[in-house]
């Protein structure tokens, strides 16, 4: 048994989950550590860090896991656990053409060609490899077609040309739980609840981390500590595009999301990738909550700018909705009838008929009995208004929607009926917003190897990051559902590999 910092030998987990499947084995707590008694020290343990510490355990590496908060998981087991693979055995028992040499061009196009090329090329070549891994240690991933994130099987990811996201049984909890069981296998450690301080660096190399004023050392550390979004301060200042939603903005991401791997990489002098970009869905300003608890809005809505006139697919991707948003001109509304309000079902926090009732009633969400009413509380033209409902009511409750082809991913979605006409007054309309913050792009630069570089581009020896934390992989344009699922478990299991090998040598 190694030594560890601090007591890991009380493993809090959420309310309702069984601790035998979920903490590691027992670690003593002895007089603290001094010695490099670790391959790798791993900074986290969500699924950059879970990734990257099974990894390197599997291959009989001594590993040490810290984590901040008081239960593993971060982020991940917050998420569907969609992951965007390419080449996989999933698409090949559906018939699914598709290679990451596919996947790298759509990757790289959609982001402008603003990422580093042997970036993206690694994490598109191993994306499919990390899959398998995870479907051969036993997470399940059934080859049938998935119509939304919390369905099993293939399903379409975003706005890739073919499918891609691959949603396993058990949603993002269930790679939790696989890869820490991996860890308790193959005698990995975890402390909870030990925040690191800092890195320790001897002769130009990072060989270890401080918790509490004790002392790890580790032929090698992985920083993968998760975003920055808990930060406010931090998302004002890397991430300014949130600052849109002022006070409706909300955060999804886990609670150790507080960006440690920004601090931790100003101590050495590490470069920064990524500044400016994250990801934001577009929501009504009431919404504050993920919509597994929020709901969702009325399929029969309508998406208007300030010119009164329709400007999107209001069932487009995330990866690309807030970039439509962000393009408008002044304020942006979702407009719906009473009978769309009505259909809305009971039982979640937000998107219910009684909560839009109360929100009308407040005047916070706007309501008319007639559309020029309702043009003018919105300050829009009243005809923009007008003719927008009625070219809506013409096509899309019928099957087709010329504009804006939303008919093929309400199809995508599982929708085969169509929507009924928004003819049924009163009329509503609620505010737009970028309002749920989901992660942030701003982490330490890495090369393909995910190790940490410098502001000249040199390699930092001995450190090197995953996830949120390793900047560069999640780009201007987030490429779909499981983006950032995919990033975490394969530049995790790259950086627990490759660390690993770099800690023996």
């Amino acid at each position: 048994m190694h030594t560890v910092l601090g007591d890991a030998t009380s493993y809090g987990m959420p309310e309702g989950q069984d601790p035998g499947t979920v903490a590691c084995r027992d670690a003593a707590k002895e007089s603290g550590m001094t010695t490099s008694d670790w391959d790798l020290i791993v900074i986290g343990a969500g699924g950059a860090g879970l990734s990257a510490a099974a990894s390197a355990a599997e291959r009989g590496g001594r590993v040490l896991v810290l984590e901040s908060e008081g239960a593993v998981g971060g982020s991940m087991s917050l998420a569907a656990g969609m992951f965007t693979a390419a080449g996989t055995r999933v698409q090949e028992a559906l018939g699914v053409q598709d290679s990451a040499d596919r996947f790298y061009q759509h990757y790289m196009d959609l982001n402008q060609w603003r990422l580093q090329p042997g970036l993206v090329r690694s994490i598109c070549e191993a994306a499919a490899p990390t899959l398998h891994w995870l479907m051969d240690l036993g997470l399940e991933i059934p080859a049938q077609r998935s119509t939304n994130a919390h369905m099993p099987g293939l399903g379409h990811a975003g706005v890739e040309d073919v499918w891609r996201g691959h949603t396993p049984v058990g949603e993002g909890y269930a790679v939790v739980e696989l890869l820490e069981r991996t860890l308790r296998t193959h005698g990995a450690e975890l402390a909870l609840g030990s925040r690191v301080d800092g890195l320790l660096i001897d002769e130009g190399r990072v060989q270890g981390v401080t918790v509490g004023g004790e002392e790890a050392r580790a032929g090698a550390v992985v920083v993968a500590s998760g975003g920055f979004a808990q930060d406010r301060a931090l998302v004002d200042r890397y991430f300014p595009a949130a600052r849109a939603a002022g006070e409706d903005l909300f955060v999804v991401a886990g609670a150790g999301s507080r960006g440690d791997h920004l601090r931790l990489g100003e101590q050495v002098g590490a470069d920064l990738a990524g500044e400016g970009w994250g990801l934001l869905l577009v929501t009504a300003y009431f919404q504050q909550h993920h919509h597994w608890d929020s709901g969702f809005p009325p399929p029969s809505r309508i998406h208007v700018n300030a010119a009164g006139r329709r400007f999107m697919d209001e069932d487009v991707s995330y990866a690309v909705s807030a970039g439509l948003l962000a393009d408008q001109q002044g304020p942006c509304w979702m407009v719906f009838d009473e009978a769309a309000r009505l259909r809305l079902p009971d039982g979640f926090l937000d998107w219910t008929p009684a909560r839009v009732q109360e929100e009308a009633d407040t005047g916070r969400t706007l309501r008319a009995d007639d559309l020029p009413a309702l043009a003018g509380a919105m300050g829009v033209p009243a005809e923009a208004l007008r003719r927008t409902v009625e070219r809506w009511n013409q096509t899309l409750p019928h099957g087709t929607d010329p504009e804006f082809q939303r008919h093929l991913t309400l199809e995508a979605k599982g929708v085969v009926d169509p929507l009924p006409p928004m003819v049924s007054p009163p009329f509503y309309a609620a505010r737009l917003v970028p309002g749920e913050l989901v992660c942030t792009h701003t982490g330490l630069r890495i090369d393909p190897s995910a190790r940490v570089l410098d502001a000249v581009g040199d390699v930092i020896p001995g450190l090197y990051a995953a996830g949120e934390a390793g900047g560069g992989v999640l780009g201007n344009r987030y490429v779909g559902g499981g983006n950032a699922i995919a990033n975490a478990l394969t530049m995790g299991r790259i950086a627990g590999l490759t660390a690993l090998e770099s800690a023996r040598d």
